[in-house]
């Protein structure tokens, strides 16, 4: 039944035998068995995807359904709810992950020694059923409403640039004048703009230069060794601002709020090992964060 629900929500037999690292013929010839004892075929074998028929959609709910009480039932017997204990596996933005989340996910592995965590770097979006995540962590302005998803904390996006850049190109005055300054861009934006509040709306204001890369922090450096101005969450750019290396610039203009979010894999039951951690994050993370409390604000 496991197997079933891993395969359907994958919609691949390959993913999920190199996930259990099993050969991928010992899963097919599992489905196989379920489906003669069933009596109904549950997948729609295709070149390209397997698909679920009707009875195997209808048989998917139940599945979930079961295993989630199941799990449920047996963790609530072995305790858990004393003392977590298993794996956890998750994936986390590259930067805001090796900055803040390794120091409490640290914590929390020795706070609990029978936790073990598997933690995945990227700034690419997951299919976390395929990586047999138990949750990833997300930094967005919108978030899809039909995501299961817990708010861990907050940030901003400020407008940084080394005092030296500063002085030798001048200072805008107004997100317009961006056109005619070297900006640092992050290439897995979703524009190739940056959104300011002018006059009480929301504007993408267009942007150029010369250097773009796909890490935050990669384009922090860059802006401290002055190449240019770049536009950074607080939780990455708090720590240079306060110690001087940076200066914010456009504050009144640049008040985009990002929400931080652990996202799950659709209605599945939450492990309580796993619920414990994001609890733990959430609560040490804080509606405000230590970053933003760091970060002087500074008018244009």
């Amino acid at each position: 039944m496991e197997v079933f629900v891993r395969v359907a929500e994958a919609g691949s037999f390959t993913a999920v035998a190199d996930h259990l690292n099993v050969a991928r013929s010992a899963i097919t010839r599992q489905i196989a068995g379920l489906e003669a004892h069933l009596g109904t075929k549950l997948l729609a074998r295709s070149t390209r995807r397997l698909s679920l028929t009707s009875s195997g959609a209808a048989y998917l709910e139940k599945c979930r359904e079961i295993l989630a009480m199941v799990e449920a039932a047996e963790g609530d017997l072995a305790g858990e709810k004393r003392a977590p204990r298993g794996p956890i596996r998750i994936s986390v933005p590259m930067s805001f992950g090796i900055r803040h989340l390794v120091p409490l996910i640290s914590d929390f592995i020795t706070t609990y020694p029978e936790v073990t965590v598997d933690l995945e770097f990227t700034d690419q979006r997951v299919n976390l059923i395929e990586g047999g995540l138990d949750f990833t962590v997300r930094i967005s302005q919108q978030i899809d409403p039909t995501l299961v998803i817990r708010r861990l904390s907050t940030s901003e996006l400020t407008v940084v640039a080394a005092p030296a850049y500063l002085d030798r190109h001048g200072r805008p005055q107004h997100p317009d004048e961006l056109l005619g300054h070297h900006c640092l861009s992050y290439t897995l934006a979703p524009s190739s703009g940056w959104s300011f509040r002018i006059d009480g709306e929301y504007r993408t204001v267009p942007i150029k230069g010369r250097l773009q890369m796909n890490n935050g922090d990669a384009l922090l450096e860059a802006a401290i060794r002055g190449l240019g101005i770049t536009n950074q969450p607080t939780f990455i750019s708090a720590q240079a601002v306060q110690a001087g290396l940076l200066e914010e610039v456009l504050a009144e203009y640049s008040a985009t709020e990002l929400q931080i979010y652990a996202v799950f894999p659709g209605s599945r039951y939450v492990p309580h090992r796993v619920r414990v951690l994001v609890d733990y994050l959430a609560e040490r993370l804080g509606p405000t964060p230590y970053w933003t409390r760091a970060v002087p604000r500074v008018s244009a």
